[in-house]
């Protein structure tokens, strides 16, 4: 049995629990005589964690949240790695930390606080569900996360691969990974030649990775899998020649590294077109919230034409164009005609739509489309001697 590496500049992953559940190595499908892994995989187990726990223990990334073992650091972490760079997130990680410390404080501030915190990472529904996963972990489990991956997954956001994480890397459980980097590793270590969607593609991937989890260490096997498929395995030109599996991968040997994974069929890119209006009335500028199931809900922006309901009561003199911007979300391409207008009056109240302070931007919620609109207007002439928004202050958060 292989000895427990220790880490340089981190403290070592804590073991299970006492009467905790105890390391499983079936696969989902546990039929009698299903096996997962390739004949050479299973007989070279011990090696293989041995080659890549040494390897991680020697070069490993030396990342913020892996700095000593907190439930909630891991936690904030593992949902900004959702879908997002770990090169983005370390900034944006020691900033919401400062603000939100503990879990009691991010349940209690307002979403609007949470929002503009989480400004700049995207994907915003996953500020909004960390949120509420705050609010539950507080009300329900007395401000500690759960440690089972089952309960885990039973609080907003947190799916099968971020129920995993967490129960491993915090709390020691024997729990698989599977997410973009140890994806591609262990399909090829495998040699797993099929595509993988991310969905039920990923099935026969999550097997390998359960038959692969060693019996200890598995929060240091599933950080190495995602530094060896971040820095060595990469998805082009892998690297092979440092990589402390080469010796044990099968799709090095029979020359598929680089055709595995298997690509799948990228979505056609749709291309839009939009006019965004600054309304301007003295120095105030009109802000409308993003509405249930648009992009960026609850978020502020300026109005996109025609929102007739919005602009029609506001008496809005002529409209100039002063410039256009593009954003990309999910696979749209979007292109912004940016025209701004003065408005004589300032309109009925509605929910979702104010009138704020140009200076005051910076303290909104606001989506990036938003930022880069508004920083076009005052530099093109939308807003004549008034400060960039969001620019007269350093960020919150």
């Amino acid at each position: 049995m292989a000895k427990e590496p220790r880490l340089p500049r981190r403290e070592r992953t804590p073991r299970p629990a006492a009467g905790g559940p105890k390391p499983r190595r079936a696969g989902p499908a546990d039929a009698p005589g299903h096996d997962p892994l390739p004949a050479p995989l299973r007989a070279g187990s011990a090696p293989i964690h041995d080659a890549l726990l040494g390897w991680f223990t020697r070069v490993g990334r030396d990342l913020p949240w892996r700095r000593g073992i907190d439930p909630y650091r891991t936690w904030i972490s593992e949902v900004m790695l959702q879908q997002t760079q770990v090169d983005r997130v370390v900034d944006f990680f020691h900033r919401f930390m400062e603000r939100f410390p503990t879990v009691e404080r991010l349940a209690e501030a307002p979403e609007a606080d949470v929002l503009r915190a989480w400004e700049g990472l995207g994907y915003y529904r996953r500020a909004r569900q960390l949120h509420a996963a705050a609010k539950r972990i507080v009300a329900d489990h007395g401000g500690r996360l759960p440690s089972t991956a089952p309960e885990l997954r039973e609080l907003p956001g947190i799916g099968r691969y971020t129920a995993g994480a967490i129960a491993s890397i915090a709390f020691g459980r024997a729990e698989p990974i599977v997410e973009a980097n140890s994806r591609r590793v262990l399909a090829r270590l495998a040699a797993h030649a099929a595509p993988l969607d991310g969905t039920a593609g990923d099935g026969p991937i999550w097997e390998i990775a359960t038959a692969l989890l060693p019996p200890r260490s598995a929060g240091l096997w599933n950080q190495a899998l995602m530094d060896l498929g971040a820095t060595v395995c990469t998805p082009r030109s892998p690297i092979c020649s440092r990589c402390p599996l080469a010796p044990h991968c099968l799709a090095l040997k029979t020359g598929q590294a680089g055709a595995i994974p298997v690509s799948t069929a990228r979505r056609t890119v749709i291309d839009l077109d939009e006019t965004a209006v600054v309304v301007r009335r003295g120095a105030k500028v009109l802000v409308v919230r993003r509405g249930v199931g648009e992009w960026w809900e609850g978020l502020w922006d300026f109005p996109r034409l025609p929102a007739k309901e919005i602009l029609a009561p506001l008496g809005c003199g002529r409209r100039r164009v002063v410039g256009t911007c593009s954003y990309t979300v999910t696979h749209h391409r979007v292109a912004v005609t940016v025209a701004a207008c003065q408005a004589s009056c300032q309109g009925p109240r509605r929910d979702g739509v104010a009138w704020i302070d140009w200076e005051a931007l910076g303290t909104l919620a606001m989506t990036s489309p938003g930022r880069r609109i508004a920083a076009l207007a005052e530099r093109e002439g939308g807003m004549v001697g008034r400060p960039a928004a969001g620019a007269s202050r350093p960020r919150r958060g």
